[in-house]
């Protein structure tokens, strides 16, 4: 089916998207890989292309775009890549609107242009040791101590976590606020005490350096407070929706990749003497994934429009994040399946993206915590985890 949400100028960016990721990121990616990081050049060079900071004010040199079709084409055309170590997404969608929408006009003007121009890489920390999904098990913690917070804590699994020159932290700052004695403070590189772990090592998307970190009386500047003293949870809780939506793009759009991939492997391997797409199965197979990547691109099309014009609700956010990653995730072991043994071996690409998208049913809620929001919302019951 013809998509109809793009328009001349979203298709002439789609371009823009593709030479980009041929000059400037697949001729790199493979050693990329190798070393687990990402180049600085490369968020440079996006910079330098405008693919950071599109719904940044032109003011502190972005876009100046909020239409989330053009964040969508960038999600889709990178994961068509397979280039998911170059966070583009994370920067602009998850980051960036903490900045334009909570920063004073001090801070604005003194981590946006460079937040636009790839000089400053950004991550968010939230995740630890022993908090995941509830934000009431934060145990990181700020002081108020007059001119500045002293902050004390660890945070793991965060992405951009080498990279990162500028880090949003969820530390606590009301001991007995639970959930909503939290609060968001920048941690910038360099600062005292800011010491990073290791980068981690995972079954999947290696060059995306994720790391462990680590604050030891951490003074971080009062000016350096994003937001509401104590308002964190509703901040985290306002930019998830647009968190889900990026995650459920690179979904369906990995689903439709791999059943492309797959449906011309099908039609050239041969086995017992006939092309496997001669296969009464394999043609059930085909056509049962390629129904399903239909039905859920025509939802998750008709949710990028609502959320463009501001009018997505955290629980369609939720479906689509749940549905789609859980179809990439089936698809990816379907088309896997149909590769044989090939499609074991990672210079195939399937292989790597049966690891890659592995974590997309994880990150930005569990599927479980999707379905819970989503069942609460139609049963009327209250919420017991702080974070969804």
């Amino acid at each position: 089916m013809k998509r109809q949400i793009f328009s001349a100028e979203h298709d002439a960016f789609r371009e823009t998207v593709r030479s980009f990721l041929a000059k400037e990121v697949l001729p790199h990616y493979e050693q990329w890989e190798q070393d687990g990081i990402v180049s600085r050049d490369a968020w440079r060079a996006a910079g330098k292309q405008g693919l950071l900071g599109l719904a940044v004010p032109e003011e502190y040199g972005g876009g100046g775009n909020a239409d989330f079709r053009y964040s969508a084409v960038l999600a889709e055309e990178f994961t068509r890549a397979g280039v998911s170590g170059l966070a583009v997404g994370l920067h602009n969608d998850i980051i960036g609107p903490y900045l334009t929408g909570l920063a004073t006009e001090e801070q604005k003007r003194r981590w946006l242009p460079g937040f636009c121009d790839g000089t400053l890489i950004t991550a968010i920390a939230m995740t630890e040791p022993g908090a995941g999904s509830d934000l009431q098990g934060i145990r990181t913690h700020a002081e108020d101590r007059g001119d500045h917070w002293l902050l004390n804590g660890s945070k793991t699994f965060i992405s951009n976590g080498i990279l990162a020159d500028l880090v949003i932290v969820v530390a606590r700052t009301a001991p007995e606020g639970g959930a909503k004695g939290l609060s968001l403070l920048v941690v910038e590189r360099g600062t005292e005490g800011f010491e990073r772990g290791r980068n981690l090592d995972k079954i999947g998307q290696k060059a995306q350096d994720t790391a462990e970190l680590f604050f030891h009386d951490v003074r971080v500047p009062k000016e350096n407070l994003l937001g509401e003293l104590d308002g964190a949870f509703l901040h985290l809780m306002t930019n998830l929706a647009q968190e889900r939506m990026g995650i459920a793009v690179a979904g369906i759009a990995a689903a439709e990749y791999l059943l492309e991939i797959t449906t011309q492997y099908v039609k050239e391997r041969e086995a017992f003497g006939r092309p496997l797409s001669k296969l009464q199965h394999i043609r059930f197979e085909i056509a049962e994934m390629a129904t399903e990547c239909a039905v859920t691109r025509t939802f998750l099309d008709r949710c990028i429009v609502d959320h463009a014009n501001g009018e997505l609700d955290a629980v369609h956010a939720s479906m689509a994040k749940w549905w789609a990653t859980e179809l990439q995730k089936r698809v990816a072991d379907r088309c896997l399946q149909l590769h044989g043994g090939y499609g074991y071996m990672t210079e195939y690409r399937v292989a790597k993206a049966f690891t890659d998208g592995r974590i997309q049913t994880i990150y930005g809620g569990t599927t479980e915590i999707m379905k819970e929001i989503i069942g609460r919302s139609l049963l009327g019951q209250p919420s017991r985890k702080a974070s969804q």
